[in-house]
């Protein structure tokens, strides 16, 4: 990803330049997450809420119609599938007694 940041040829489209760089902050942060993993619990939570949300407003229904395999959208839904891996390790009792209920950790 910040090989095609640093090489990327020409003028930036607006809508390209707003999604590469919100990717090249995403992979900087995640970084970030391997050494502060409870910190990071937010941008893990940012990471599942957007692409479940994009499985089910975009590839569930390109799915359903059967439209999905052989798209340009196949690459990604197979990628955002990868979410359940996350999900699973993200500690939900600490999150929602921290973030939800606001109970502050002892």
């Amino acid at each position: 990803m910040w090989g095609y940041i640093i090489y990327h040829p020409g003028d930036w489209g607006e809508n390209e330049a707003v999604a590469w760089s919100v990717w090249a902050a995403f992979s900087t942060l995640a970084l970030l997450g391997i050494f502060r993993t409870v910190e990071m619990i937010p941008l893990l939570l940012f990471e599942i809420f957007y692409k479940v949300l994009w499985l089910i407003l975009v590839a569930y229904p390109l799915w359903q119609t059967n439209k999905l395999v052989g798209s340009g959208f196949e690459d990604t839904a197979f990628a955002f599938s990868l979410v359940v891996l996350p999900i699973l390790a993200v500690p939900w009792h600490y999150v929602v007694n921290h973030y939800v209920l606001g109970k502050q950790h002892i």
